[in-house]
């Protein structure tokens, strides 16, 4: 028996997406979201792609800092 659910609002085995939605958006941070969080504000380990910092600029500040103090 193949037929189309006729609400699409619920899965196959009777599961109302809308409600899963809900709840979703209620639960809080996703992991991902969590990971980008200590990134910007704890810096933690393994998470440099959520760093907003320029590494050139950073080495470029280091590199001028050293000459002045020749």
């Amino acid at each position: 028996m193949n037929k189309k659910h006729e609400n699409s609002a619920f899965t196959v085995v009777g599961t109302n997406i809308d409600e899963v939605k809900k709840y979703n958006e209620q639960s809080g941070m996703s992991y991902n979201e969590v990971k980008e969080w200590m990134a910007k504000t704890n810096g933690g380990h393994g998470t440099e792609i959520y760093s907003d910092t320029n590494i050139e600029e950073v080495k470029k500040k280091l590199q001028q800092s050293t000459e002045s103090k020749k």
